[in-house]
């Protein structure tokens, strides 16, 4: 098994000692250049100057989209309507691998609220024909593989809920 921590991803049976794959979840700055030599894939890409510029370190990364599907102003990534011509752009990168998609919808703690934001996806995922997932977490990880999810995020089932920046 193999579980996909805040930036790495590790196999269960050696949690602590195996080398870890690095995945960057996170935003990253695109004045500048990206430190890609941290990381072999980048689940955030939301624009094509962000594609390009992580083309120009040339160093070969997978990559998903990340897609907006909520209104939330915290949230990130390219509209559905911007897909096609952001796929097209990340597809002519020769050292980018575009593997699939990436939401985070609103944060409800009923999997049935969130649902509808993975089914989104995934249905945007076989329209522009990409293999990967990356969608839900602890407590909606269940609708989202019911919905077709690759990979999920299960930070709090593994090490509990984080501390509020109060705490």
């Amino acid at each position: 098994m193999t579980f996909t921590l805040p930036n790495k991803t590790v196999h269960g049976d050696r949690l602590a000692e195996t080398p870890a794959i690095e995945i960057l979840r996170g935003n990253l700055k695109i004045d500048g250049s990206p430190d890609s030599k941290s990381f072999r894939v980048v689940e955030t890409v939301d624009s094509e100057k962000l594609a390009r510029r992580l083309n120009e370190t040339g160093k070969p990364l997978e990559v998903m989209v990340e897609v907006k599907l909520s209104e939330e102003g915290s949230k990130a990534g390219a509209a559905p309507e911007e897909l096609t011509g952001l796929i097209a752009a990340i597809r002519g990168c020769a050292n980018l691998d575009l593997t699939g998609l990436m939401t985070m919808p609103p944060w409800n703690p009923d999997p049935e609220t969130t649902r509808p934001y993975f089914r989104k996806l995934a249905e945007l995922a076989r329209i522009h024909r990409l293999p990967k997932l990356s969608m839900g977490m602890s407590h909606d990880l269940e609708a989202a593989i019911e919905e077709g999810a690759t990979h999920i995020r299960v930070g709090t089932a593994l090490f509990g809920p984080r501390p509020r920046a109060s705490e």
